[in-house]
């Protein structure tokens, strides 16, 4: 697991039996974001991806649940509140199964470095909470293909949660898991609902090899060491612009 603290970055800590790395089928790489609801992944993401961006990289943006294909069956099963943990869960796998296949595959293989905001794993942390197997969870989604890094965004609970009913002036019905029947109050079953994803998802630090940054920290300052990583664990030279060929003024 690497640490990132306020002042310094921390390598992995030493491992016993470090398994090899996975083996690329293809010259990209995939560089995801994962944490709760208010850990500000989806702004150092989009902060990272205009600084790559910036400096011409070839990328690409992806983030869940917004397949066109499957948008539309998820915002009526919304609507209707028809959606069970299985349905729901099913839905955001057929998302992702469409967006892999039709996005983040053939980018991967055309060379592009992929960002993805929530991966897989927001899957294995969200629907786990809604009561869904995890065994079956990873089975469902086993044929994504492996990040080169996953920056694991963790704030405190209260915080992470003040941030988000700070700025919305209502949590919408599933958003709050109002569908589980934790509490009546939308506010306190949201924050029941984000302490369990939590849960899973500091399950997975370890196991999924999560780069573990510290929600709390100032923006600028954060987003200087999800740089330095990048830097150092992706050969960005690989997707950065092709120089521009000299013009041969001599005829041929």
């Amino acid at each position: 697991m690497a640490t990132v603290t306020p002042d310094i970055l921390a390598t992995s800590s030493p491992e016993p039996e470090k398994a090899a790395a996975p083996k690329r089928a293809y010259p990209g790489a995939l560089v995801v974001v994962e944490g709760i609801d208010g850990s500000g992944k989806s702004t150092q993401l989009y902060l990272l991806k205009r600084w790559l961006e910036i400096h011409g990289y070839r990328i690409h943006f992806t983030e869940w649940n917004s397949s066109p294909l499957v948008k539309s069956a998820t915002r009526r099963g919304k609507q209707r509140r028809l959606l069970t943990p299985t349905t729901f869960s099913l839905l955001h796998a057929a998302d992702f199964a469409d967006r892999c296949e039709r996005q983040i595959m053939p980018l991967l293989h055309g060379g592009y470095l992929v960002l993805a905001d929530r991966y897989i794993y927001t899957a294995f942390a969200r629907d786990a909470a809604r009561g869904c197997s995890p065994r079956w969870l990873r089975n469902l989604y086993s044929f994504a293909p492996t990040p080169d890094i996953t920056f694991y965004f963790r704030a405190p609970l209260d915080v992470a949660v003040n941030r988000i009913v700070a700025g919305r002036p209502k949590l919408k019905y599933y958003e709050a898991g109002m569908d589980l029947g934790i509490s009546l109050d939308r506010s306190e079953s949201f924050r029941i609902f984000q302490e369990r994803i939590l849960a899973n998802y500091d399950q997975m630090i370890e196991t999924d090899h999560f780069v573990l940054m510290d929600g709390t920290v100032r923006v600028n300052k954060l987003q200087k060491l999800m740089r330095q990583i990048v830097g150092e664990k992706i050969q960005l030279a690989k997707f950065a612009p092709k120089k521009s060929r000299r013009r041969n003024d001599a005829i041929g």
